[in-house]
């Protein structure tokens, strides 16, 4: 089992930045690759970023890739969206997830434990 507890969120500018946080307790985090995903109000949930146990290799939607950064310390059990230069569309309530699969996936279905959700309110 391991614990999932987003925080960062919060309303910010077109052009501005925010940082999201996941800090997970339980299982070991190293042995757990991690994802971001979102879910606006009528839309289904879309991945984000994703990033292997090592922290080695991300992966990333196209919508976000060259504003948005995953990253992760093992030691502070800790994943983080580093959310550049947001839009309107990036909008959301953003979720953290953990798999113990090795591949980072970007299908939510690939995931076992889930956080409650932190909200990104992106105004222009």
């Amino acid at each position: 089992q391991v614990q999932l507890v987003e925080s960062g969120g919060g309303l910010v500018q077109t052009g501005g930045s925010l940082r999201l946080s996941c800090a997970a307790s339980g299982r070991t985090f190293s042995s757990f690759s991690m994802g971001w995903f979102r879910q606006a109000p009528g839309k289904e949930r879309e991945f984000v970023a994703s990033i292997r146990r090592s922290g080695g290799v991300t992966y990333y939607a196209d919508s976000v890739k060259g504003r948005f950064t995953i990253s992760r310390d093992n030691a502070k059990n800790t994943v983080y969206l580093q959310m550049n230069s947001p839009k309107p569309e990036d909008t959301a309530v953003y979720y953290c997830a953990a798999t113990t699969g090795p591949f980072a996936s970007r299908q939510a279905m690939g995931y076992d434990y889930w956080g409650q959700g932190t909200q990104v309110a992106v105004s222009s």
